[in-house]
């Protein structure tokens, strides 16, 4: 069952290109490429510093809360690696794995050390989805009818859930704790965790805060990426198709992020009377400025992977064989100690 989820997030985000492609063309993607220059880089680079800090900041609240302990400086470094991997891996989701898996070994409790991630992820989504919803109620002729109505059901479904979620975990307590029923017990430290790392008195604030600033931070990327592609529309048109392609990011249907984002960007720019080519270009230049600004967590990766390298201990496969000399009976020494015999091995590494 694993394997057919992920060859159908692969496939789902190919067939969505393959079906661009076949009614638009190729040009819309090609001049995602040709549009790129030295100052939306630029810029791309400096507003992933922004996301990548507050999203760590928001990773290290969480985690605190629920008792591991993160420094700030390697949050942001395992974030931005984490990121890359995103970027450059299929499923767009298996660098947030790394960071939880990794997080929870060195913490001791790896299970901890997932459901932080999982309720930091989860807590910028849902800040995502009611931004998306916003749009969709305030702003529906951004994209056609039948889009409209999926899209607002599915943002509603999303919100529905993670609304039971909090209720079950603010009344469900601690009772299932002491369950015989080892799924009981497993619910129940899950819904302590939610209520701790997301429902605190001082936590949410602070986590709907720093969403608040990443969500920011991604739409002032794709206002950049709009205006490289030749968009000229006010920042008041754009913004809602912007949210609504953002939104597409989260479904998991994606190659590196791409897939979902050009369709609905594609709906959206055609629905606002600017095309649907220039929405697709548009959303591929953001795709490509995203996987920009996490560049440095290439950095990151290389740099621990030469570290992990050059501490290697030799294994004893590895470490040259010594000679056995055989030195025959020890001989009584002429001082009244005790005979003893001292072996040093050196291997060079």
């Amino acid at each position: 069952m694993r394997t057919f989820w992920v060859w159908f997030r692969i496939l789902g985000g190919f067939a969505i290109i393959g079906v661009l492609v076949w009614r638009l063309g190729s040009g819309a993607f090609l001049d995602g490429l040709r549009v790129l220059g030295l100052a939306p880089v630029l810029a791309a680079l400096a507003i992933g510093v922004l996301t990548t800090v507050v999203s760590a900041w928001r990773w290290r609240v969480v985690a605190s809360r629920l008792g591991l302990r993160l420094r700030l400086r390697r949050a942001v470094a395992d974030y931005y690696r984490a990121q890359f991997l995103n970027g450059v891996l299929p499923a767009g989701i298996l660098g947030d794995v790394h960071r939880a898996v990794e997080h929870g070994r060195q913490s001791g409790d790896v299970a901890r050390g997932v459901r932080a991630v999982v309720l930091e992820r989860t807590a910028g989504q849902v800040v995502v989805v009611a931004a998306g919803l916003a749009v969709l109620i305030f702003r529906p002729t951004v994209v056609p009818g039948f889009a409209h109505d999926v899209l607002t059901v599915a943002g509603a479904a999303v919100l529905v859930v993670a609304v039971a979620v909090l209720t079950t975990a603010s009344v469900t307590g601690d009772r299932w704790l002491v369950s015989p029923s080892k799924w009981r017990r497993a619910f129940a430290v899950s819904m302590a965790d939610v209520r701790a790392g997301l429902l605190g008195r001082r936590t949410w604030p602070q986590v709907s805060a720093l969403s608040l600033v990443a969500l920011a931070g991604h739409l002032t990327l794709f206002v950049v990426a709009a205006r490289a592609a030749g968009a000229t529309a006010s920042p008041a048109t754009l913004l809602p198709l912007l949210v609504l392609a953002l939104l597409a990011m989260g479904l998991p249907i994606n190659i590196g992020g791409f897939g979902p984002r050009e369709g609905v960007a594609a709906l959206a720019f055609a629905a606002a009377g600017l095309g649907a080519q220039q929405g697709v270009t548009v959303a591929v230049v953001y795709g490509l400025l995203g996987l920009v600004s996490t560049l440095p967590g290439g950095a990151v990766l290389l740099t621990q992977w030469l570290r992990s390298f050059r501490c290697r201990p030799v294994t004893a496969a590895a470490a040259p064989s010594l000679p056995v000399v055989d030195v025959g009976p020890a001989r009584a020494l002429p001082a009244p100690a005790p005979a003893s015999v001292v072996v040093v091995a050196a291997a060079a590494a």
